[in-house]
């Protein structure tokens, strides 16, 4: 079930659950995990993207072990808020995805969450290598948390 609103998310969401933010690259999947009363994001782990198939198979895995509630997918707009190729290929995921999940699916404007990743993992004074291993996921904590706060706004 894919809802492009943060509203129908909110309504379609139990209570209490984990939700995952996802940061869909071309290369990899950043994904971050919120707690069960959805306050806090955390950063979680980098999914290299292989093919549709394997990529889903890997992300239901990690949806199962940690009994989520519904994903939560970065949408990357362009800065003057129309849709590009990026665009078309994340609600392309998600609509491949639904076929095989009951979880709500949402979007949430990702613009500028690799720029603010980035800019917090150069005040923390990370290596260059270490940045290139953990942005996605960092970025992935940006959209989630961008998200939890307008579901805690909303009441969901």
């Amino acid at each position: 079930m894919i809802l492009e609103e943060m509203e129908a998310m909110a309504a379609a969401l139990p209570k209490v659950g984990a939700v995952a933010g996802l940061d869909l690259g071309t290369k990899t999947i950043g994904v971050a995990v919120s707690d069960g009363l959805r306050q806090v994001a955390s950063p979680l782990t980098v999914i290299r993207r292989q093919k549709f198939t394997l990529d889903a198979e890997a992300l239901l895995a990690l949806a199962r072990e940690r009994a989520l509630v519904g994903l939560i997918l970065g949408l990357p707009r362009n800065m003057d808020g129309s849709e590009g190729p990026r665009a078309q290929s994340t609600r392309a995921f998600a609509r491949n995805l639904s076929r095989l999940t009951e979880l709500p699916i949402g979007f949430w404007d990702e613009r500028l969450s690799t720029v603010a990743a980035e800019r917090a993992l150069l005040e923390a004074d990370t290596s260059r290598r270490r940045r290139a291993e953990v942005i996605d996921q960092v970025a992935a904590g940006y959209i989630l948390q961008g998200a939890l706060d307008r579901l805690r706004y909303l009441g969901g």
